[in-house]
């Protein structure tokens, strides 16, 4: 258009150019006087004249034939104006005489233009009846198809076209009528078709743990997971801004998203979004009860060749996994179903259902939804954990392991007397028969639960008595804790608790806090009791009637078959392995209830507490030999600390801690000297505290040797607990030290720091105990032979005239008393062990001996032979427990046989090869010689001592022993 502007604008201005280039030469004419002056104007002009006409022609010849050209398209065109002006002329006049022809009969065109118009809304009439006809054709193919919007669209237009087009055609009456009436009903099909798509296509139960089934649906699982759940993306990725419409040449169950869009959609336009959303609430708590009974039913069909009774609980938590699976994906369709009612109504402000517009508070939300998947939850836990039958009988646990009322005995305590029992001849409790008749009968009752459960809370989750997939029990909170737990974090994560505690979390706290740990308490308490209590009835008393089955003292040790599965090779107290026993199962709850683990480890610590204090009790009624409660007096020296330490100092006793895997120091090695050295001082020590000139040992040593294996099946038995319980601790954690990384790796949670001390405490009270009873055993059989010997020189004749060939008969005593502890002890400890208790023993029976020498009054010939013959009955018996060759008392024979040489002989000896005893060994061997032989006079022997004296200081030998 500027273009235009500016070719309309130029040719003005160049004539206005031109016009005043010519009016500036008039006027310069005009007004010049002078002549010449005029002439040179006329001559410029002339001459410009003259160029531009020759310009001119030059320009005319050189486009001549384009002028030309244009000349011939301006006449053509000029007459094809004209020729058209002529027509239009002509065109005006017809017009002109139509007119005036139509305006005589414009009556006659007007009828026909109606009768057209008629002819018109009637064919449209009569094409809409035909498509109506179709109608309920369509609506059962779309239907059919589950073609839904199409279909209520179909149904909708048709219905409003024959309330109002066709609403007076009479002959559409019938198909109107069906048409409301399928209307009416579309609306129920749709909210069944919506239950469908939320609860049973939520059937895609995972039994990958059951027998039998393959773990391929693992990663299927988890690849949904990933989709959000079900194949379903999550509602808050969904884009709800876009139009609904539907594909009739794809299926629309390909994508549930999109087709609860359309359901919703197609219940809106039936004006239904609040009858639908009613009947969706109501709805939940049924169809969740539903799944319940279709996956329990699945789960029994699928097992029923396959049931463990022993693994119960494994089926319950495969139900529960499974129904958890399917409620998240019940929430997220009820997730997705609300996203679009309420797209309804943000986008449909200025549409109304009936006249009246959809409201939120027509709607429901997802606190509805999971509220009722809790209700439905709780039923089923309370079937399942039996809440009904032990509510009633509720035991309360312990709160704290140093609580001063706490008690474990009150559970300990009889509920009624018990009946006088009658003793059968024999039974057949054992046979063949009768063990596979009690299979038989176990097997068939093993799920046989019809008269265990409430019939009403069965009745009201839709679950018959049959469907239970295993017997309800409180244990069963075990298997399921942990995946119980995370799904009530989604829950109050889902709904945002503002108490921060949902109702499902309520229950189950409630459940453990006030049944089930009170209940574990209780079973353990009675289990460990019963254990406990005969085992010190037969401490007390073990001379017990070999026919009362409850004091038989077989039963406190375990059998060969549970050794064996315990990995050890020494009898267990049937009581540690009980307490043991029911420790594993607190530290297996601890394990799976890891909120309650400081509970848990609280009925541990009052369980130790408690075996401990038995364990103490019995000890003492073994040690106690009178109603004054004195004790024997290897239990004395055991828990003398100067003692004791002296004893755990010595090699014997570091080699057994390096057998208990401990590292033995390289300055803890000794050599053959050191070892004879530290037995020497073992040897002078009990000497001195138990040898005296005019008194024996009377009643303070342990007669009964089965109580000396009651004591080594005691320290073999919390030895092996000790450990066990160590191993515990040290997997444990304070939960105000442990670190992140440290919980994670840790087997048990972390836990108070103030109970976990007290465990280590009660454990380290535990090995304390054990080792006692070792060294108990180490000083008893020492004493024994104190009790044994001591009479042998203060008592017996040694200068008798006939040649006893037997000897002492308190040696024969004794070698009874060791071969009978050898037998007990063999069987009862462990081999180096019992080499502990044994070893060095040799050496002691020696320096009693030798020792003793000053006892004797007088000795002769017989009298020696007698004593050689003691060492000798006494060194085979040792040789025969210890097998090995007891040189030291082959030592003390020796001594013994300088008897038979002169003293002066024996000094000369010493001299020439130096000594073998000690100076206090020769002195004795001298004061004897001199009191058996009467004639000689002191101050002999204060000489032959002198002489002995000067000779035995100066040899090497000498200096060293003295």
């Amino acid at each position: 258009m500027e273009n235009n502007g500016e070719k309309n604008v130029k040719p003005a201005a160049k004539g206005r150019e031109t016009s005043e280039f010519l009016m500036a030469i008039v006027r310069t004419l005009s007004t010049s006087a002078d002549f010449e002056q005029r002439e040179k104007e006329k001559a410029r002009i002339e001459k410009t004249f003259t160029q531009s006409d020759k310009k001119l022609v030059e320009l005319v010849s050189e486009n001549y034939q384009d002028l030309t050209q244009i000349t011939q398209d301006f006449s053509t065109i000029s007459k094809s104006v004209n020729d058209a002006r002529e027509k239009i002329k002509k065109i005006k006049d017809d017009l002109s005489s139509c007119k005036t022809l139509l305006h005589c009969k414009r009556d006659e065109l007007r009828r026909l233009w109606i009768e057209g118009v008629e002819q018109k809304t009637m064919v449209a009439m009569l094409e809409q009846i035909e498509q109506i006809k179709e109608v309920p054709t369509k609506l059962d193919n779309l239907l059919l198809k589950k073609h839904y919007l199409h279909g209520t669209e179909l149904v909708v237009n048709a219905v409003a076209k024959l309330e109002n087009q066709l609403a007076g055609v009479e002959a559409l009456r019938d198909l109107k009528a069906e048409l409301i009436t399928r209307k009416e009903q579309l609306h129920e099909v749709l909210i069944e078709e919506l239950n469908k798509q939320i609860y049973i296509k939520a059937q895609t139960p995972n039994f990958s743990s059951l027998p039998g089934k393959k773990t391929g649906s693992l990663s299927k699982q988890d690849t949904l997971k990933r989709k959000g759940g079900n194949g379903v993306p999550p509602p808050e990725r969904m884009e709800f801004g876009k139009e609904v419409k539907e594909d009739l040449n794809s299926n629309p169950e390909d994508d549930p998203t999109h087709f609860i869009a359309i359901l919703v959609e197609s219940l809106y336009m039936l004006r239904k979004i609040p009858e639908a959303a009613e009947g969706l609430k109501i709805r939940i708590q049924p169809e969740l009860s539903a799944i319940i009974a279709r996956t329990s039913q699945y789960i029994l069909e699928s097992t029923s060749n396959q049931m463990d009774a022993s693994n119960q609980s494994q089926y319950l938590l495969d139900l529960l996994e499974n129904i958890f699976y399917q409620f998240r994906f019940v929430a997220n369709m009820h997730k997705v179903v609300l996203r679009n009612l309420h797209r309804i109504i943000t986008t449909g402000d200025q549409r109304e259902v009936s006249g009246v517009p959809v409201r939120q508070e027509c709607l429901y939300d997802m606190t509805d939804v999971w509220s009722k998947i809790q209700a439905v939850v709780e039923l089923l836990l309370r079937e399942y954990l039996d809440v009904e039958n032990t509510s009633a009988s509720r035991q309360r646990a312990p709160t704290s392991f140093d609580e001063p009322s706490t008690d474990i005995n009150s559970f300990f305590a009889k509920k009624r007397p018990a009946k006088p029992k009658k003793m059968a001849l024999f039974r057949f409790d054992a046979s063949i028969h009768a063990i596979s008749t009690n299979s038989y009968v176990d097997d068939s009752r093993a799920f046989d639960t019809g008269d265990l459960f409430s019939s009403s809370l069965l009745a009201e989750m839709g679950l018959e008595k049959n469907q239970m997939v295993c017997k309800p029990s409180v244990y069963n909170i075990t298997a399921i804790f942990k995946p119980l737990e995370a799904f009530i974090r989604e829950i109050e994560d889902a709904i945002a608790c503002q108490d921060g505690t949902s109702s499902l979390q309520a229950f189950v706290t409630d459940f453990v806090q006030n049944i089930f740990l009170g209940h574990v308490h209780y079973t353990v308490s009675t289990s460990i009791g019963s254990a406990t209590k005969d085992l010190i009835r037969y401490y007390k008393n073990p001379q017990m009637d070999e026919e009362d089955e409850s004091f038989d003292a077989l039963r406190h040790v375990v059998d060969h078959k549970t050794q064996k599965e315990l990995g050890v090779n020494r009898p267990l107290l049937t009581s540690t392995v009980t307490v043991d026993k029911n420790l594993q199962e607190l530290r297996e709850l601890m394990q799976d209830l890891p909120d309650y683990a400081d509970q848990f480890l609280n009925m541990i610590c009052n369980t130790l507490k408690e075996y401990r204090d038995t364990c103490h009790s019995a000890y003492r009624e073994i040690v106690q030999y009178d109603s004054d409660e004195r004790r024997v007096i290897s239990a004395m020296w055991a828990k003398d600390e100067d003692i004791s330490r002296f004893l755990r100092s010595l090699p014997s006793w570091r080699s057994l801690q390096v057998s208990q895997g401990q590292e033995l120091a390289s300055e803890d090695v000794c050599s053959e000297e050191e070892i004879k050295a530290l037995n020497s001082k073992e040897a002078q020590i009990l000497i001195s505290n138990l040898t005296s000139s005019d008194g024996l040992i009377q009643q303070e040593i342990i007669t009964d040797v089965t109580q000396m294996r009651t004591i080594a099946n005691v320290h073999e038995s919390l030895e092996w607990f000790s450990n066990r319980m160590k191993d515990f601790s040290n997997g444990l954690s304070a939960r105000s030290t442990a670190t992140a990384a440290e919980s994670a790796a840790s087997e048990y949670p972390p836990v108070s720091e103030k109970t976990l001390g007290s465990l280590r405490n009660l454990v380290k009270d535990f090995q304390d105990l054990a080792e006692i009873c070792l060294l108990l055993l180490h000083l008893e059989v020492r004493v024994h032979c104190f009790y044994f010997l001591l009479p042998v020189a203060k008592q017996s004749n040694y200068a008798g005239p006939i040649d006893d060939l037997d000897p002492d008969s308190n040696v024969l005593k004794l070698n009874k008393d060791l071969t009978s502890m050898e037998e007990v002890l063999q069987q009862s400890l462990q081999p180096k062990k019992f080499k502990y208790i044994f070893e060095s023993l040799g050496f002691l029976v020696a320096s009693i001996l030798m020792n003793s020498i000053q006892y004797m009054k007088k000795i002769n010939e017989n009298g020696i032979k007698k004593m050689c013959r003691n060492l000798f009955a006494i060194q085979q018996n040792l040789t025969n427990i210890t097998m090995s060759r007891e040189s030291d008392l082959d030592h003390a024979r020796q001594y013994y046989e300088l008897l038979y040489i002169n003293p002066d002989d024996v000094i000369t000896m010493i001299a020439e090869k130096g000594s073998q005893y000690t100076f206090q060994e020769y002195t004795e061997l001298v004061k004897l010689h001199h009191r058996s032989h009467p004639a000689l006079s002191p101050s002999q022997l204060e000489q032959r001592m002198q002489k002995l004296k000067d000779v035995f200081f100066k040899t090497p030998n000498g200096e060293c022993d003295s």
